[in-house]
């Protein structure tokens, strides 16, 4: 089904049972894939594709080329909420969603709209399948995120990072420039500087597991001892 007041471009293709909506903007070359939904007012560039039913709420902007698979949802509500002490309340979700020029989304993938201005996406990013990006999330250009990957919301990734499987961010914090983090680490500071980070521990049977999770619990007791020691030692 498409609505009368929708624009499409030339050469565009709707799949069967797909739906566009009133205002709907879609460029040259546009491909809907069957069962595919393209909000209200959203704007889709020239040379996009969709795949089988993928979901783009109202009011999202789409680059060119870029590319979305099946399952993905792209401008679904941020998860905003207020407790009162005894329930909770809805926070309304103003934002939208802008995906720069050659972006691709993995199957499964949520895309959060912003609270108030737009969730970002930079760019040539790449999105692996089943990854959540929060509200007012920023994500520079070229950066990579591998399957799994959380990302809190109002967090700004920049530019050539990459995530690996498992990853996950904190909100609120700023990952700079050609930043590489990797799988299963969870990061809970900003990241000033370059590099390769890492958190967490690999896998290892599980007795010494344990014996090494005993040992951490008392690693601040050890450090004061040790401190104590110098500081005799220097008297």
């Amino acid at each position: 089904m498409v609505d009368p007041t929708a624009t499409l471009g030339e050469r565009v293709e709707v799949g069967a049972n797909a739906v566009i909506e009133a205002g709907a903007t879609l460029g040259d070359d546009v491909v809907i894939g069957p069962g595919s939904v393209v909000g209200a007012d959203t704007t889709i560039g020239d040379g996009a594709r969709l795949h089988a039913n993928v979901t783009v709420y109202h009011g999202v902007v789409i680059g060119r080329r870029v590319i979305l698979h099946s399952g993905c949802v792209v401008g679904g509500d941020g998860f905003g909420f207020a407790h009162d002490g005894s329930r909770w309340h809805k926070i309304a979700q103003l934002g939208g969603v802008v995906l720069g020029d050659d972006v691709e989304v993995g199957s499964c993938s949520s895309i959060d709209r912003g609270a108030l201005g737009d969730t970002l996406i930079g760019n040539d990013v790449k999105i692996d399948s089943q990854v959540q990006i929060a509200h007012n999330v920023q994500i520079g250009e070229h950066s990579a995120l591998a399957g799994c990957v959380g990302i809190a919301g109002s967090t700004k990734v920049g530019r050539h990072c990459m995530l690996g499987g498992g990853v996950g961010l904190a909100g609120h914090l700023t990952l700079c420039d050609g930043v590489q983090v990797t799988g299963m680490s969870l990061v809970t500071n900003s990241i000033h500087e370059p590099g390769v980070y890492s958190s967490g521990t690999g896998a290892m049977a599980n007795a010494q597991w344990r014996k090494n999770a005993v040992r951490f619990k008392q690693l601040d007791d050890m450090a004061k001892r040790l401190a104590r020691l110098e500081r005799a030692r220097g008297a």
